[in-house]
């Protein structure tokens, strides 16, 4: 019997525990290393996806938001010709927007904690689940959990609840809250904790630099606590920790070892923090795991030295393959292949998914889709986008901004993103609505105006220049800053003329702009471009509505002349 199934997080019934135990005799060599994998396919072609698994009985499949109807089609053709039911997972990190581009667009969890509210967050949980389940879900890479510590850093950012361990831990806990009941089981990233590096894991190994005690009173304290709550999956990031190495090995750490991989980050998780449950590997061909060591080698020893499920995949039957030859060749030991089949097979009894599976309840119809973005569902994203939309200066009283004075307005959208059109044109039509004439910058109609330097025609030309910030946190991006059309020293759309004409930034996205424009006079941070959100933030430069949200990070970056 398998003792560790019946306790925290499982808590399997000795029936689960047999279904378990029988499936794993019954079960081949090679479909043993194939239930490790969670692959990203590529396709949600039914014909396409029943090949997929008929050849390969992957123990799960990660989704990218498509349409709904295509998504649970998708799924349903998986978990209908799968022999053994699948985790569905999928990044439901800001709403059901996550799996279904239907869904509901919440917000970025930073927005959440603006709102000083945990409630925000236990909705947030409660979408994701609802909605998530709806398409087929049954599991979500999400809360983040890691600590906002370094501004710099291009990838946490927005995606948290800030940088207060306190904070973090207290919205962790009411999103998943909010998904208990659901269906669909919560996953806590990224272990052992980013934010304290300036760089981001995708693009290289990343390092968690914090001596063990500063670790342990700050993610520690946050791990600790989720964990003793019955978290069942974390996901094991591509982050070194040299004090957990040296916790260990008694020495200075002299390598970069990668907590997806490393045998002393995920044996601390395992025996320090008492966690039982199912860890995952982040994204497995991300740098920040390719790079400090040859695949081959790097596939089977991240389950050997801790993992239990293999996300992604660099080249599908490569990675298959070289997971194959680790178990030949003793990479991969068979206690170890066991002991993560058993806690893989252990969450989808935790799942119910053999029941479901047996009685006809795991395939969702069509009708299951009306919870997509329903009234409540928005109403709560409303509500949330009021209370956390966070003025953070107005130092020359510019706000708020009326026809009456600032009629000519012209607007530039900051950033290079797929979504700069419907965030654009969102701004410009709540503006013009309002009565303003509105502009918009383009690069090459403006050069001509600031090869002769025309000060004066540029402020008899506008009232008002309005930026909008949509620099998302996006991954394998180096940073996540302004990039500016410079043209000779004072570029042709820099804020040199902040003192010459009123000037208003509202960032949608990364909250720490004003580094690199202390000279803004006006600056609203809204963490995120879900249509909500810009709505409020338009009613509230307006003065239609007052600013509510209280910052949950230093939007001032500890400069002295942000603030000014």
């Amino acid at each position: 019997m398998k003792t560790f199934l019946s306790k925290k997080p499982f808590y399997l019934s000795q029936q689960q525990i047999k279904w378990v135990e029988d499936t794993i005799a019954s079960m081949s060599e090679d479909e043993k290393v194939e239930q490790l994998f969670c692959p990203l396919l590529y396709s949600n072609d039914p014909g396409y996806l029943i090949h997929a698994i008929s050849e390969h009985r992957w123990g799960g499949i990660m989704f990218r938001s498509n349409p709904a109807k295509e998504v649970q089609t998708a799924i349903n053709t998986l978990q209908a010709n799968s022999p053994i039911p699948m985790i569905i997972s999928a990044n439901l990190e800001d709403g059901g927007i996550g799996l279904a581009s239907e869904g509901t667009y919440m917000g970025r969890q930073m927005l959440m904690a603006a709102t000083g509210e945990a409630e925000q967050a236990r909705r947030l949980g409660r979408i994701c689940g609802v909605e998530g389940a709806a398409v087929g879900a049954n599991v979500t890479y999400s809360p983040i959990v890691d600590i906002d510590m370094n501004f710099m850093n291009p990838i946490t950012n927005a995606r948290t609840y800030g940088n207060d361990p306190e904070k973090v831990l207290e919205m962790g806990r009411a999103y998943i809250e909010g998904l208990s009941g659901t269906g669909v089981l919560p996953t806590i990233k990224h272990y052992p904790g980013d934010g304290v590096d300036s760089r981001d894991q995708h693009l290289l190994t990343s390092v968690n630099s914090l001596p063990l005690d500063k670790w342990e009173a700050t993610y520690g304290k946050i791990y600790r606590g989720l964990i003793e709550d019955g978290a069942p999956i974390v996901m094991a990031g591509h982050i070194a920790m040299p004090a957990m190495e040296e916790f260990y090995d008694g020495k200075p750490c002299t390598q970069v070892i990668p907590g997806s991989f490393s045998a002393n980050a995920l044996r601390y998780l395992r025996e320090e923090l008492g966690f039982n449950g199912l860890i995952s590997t982040d994204a497995s061909p991300m740098v920040g795991m390719m790079a400090v060591t040859n695949r081959a080698e790097a596939v089977p020893l991240a389950i050997e030295h801790g993992c239990d499920m293999f996300l992604f995949t660099k080249d599908l039957e490569e990675d298959l393959k070289y997971m194959k030859e680790g178990v030949a060749k003793g990479l991969l030991s068979e206690k170890r292949l066991n002991e993560a089949l058993e806690r893989i097979l252990a969450l989808k009894a935790l799942l119910k998914l053999p029941e479901k599976k047996e009685n006809g309840t795991l395939l969702k119809g069509e009708e299951a889709l009306s919870v997509l973005s329903n009234p409540e569902h928005l109403a709560w994203a409303e509500e949330c986008a009021d209370k956390g939309v966070t003025l953070v200066k107005d130092v020359r009283g510019i706000l708020p901004l009326s026809p009456e004075k600032h009629k000519k307005v012209l607007l530039e959208i900051l950033g290079d993103f797929e979504s700069n059109d419907r965030v654009y044109a969102h701004f410009e039509a709540r503006l013009k609505e309002a009565g303003f004439e509105v502009t918009k910058y383009i690069p090459e109609t403006f050069e001509t105006i600031f090869l002769d330097g025309a000060v004066e025609r540029f402020k008899a030309k506008y009232d008002l220049v309005f930026y909008i910030g949509n620099i998302e946190n996006a991954s394998n991006k180096t940073t996540a800053r302004i990039n500016w059309h410079t043209l000779f020293g004072a570029g042709n759309n820099l804020p040199w003329f902040a003192k010459e004409v009123p000037t208003v930034f509202v960032s949608v996205g990364n909250p720490y702009h004003l580094f690199d424009v202390p000279m803004v006079p006006t600056y609203v941070n809204a963490y995120c471009h879900a249509p909500a959100v810009i709505d409020a933030a338009i009613d509230k430069v307006l003065g239609r509505s007052e600013f509510k949200g209280i910052s949950p990070i230093d939007p001032f970056c500890g400069c002295w002349d942000t603030r000014l």
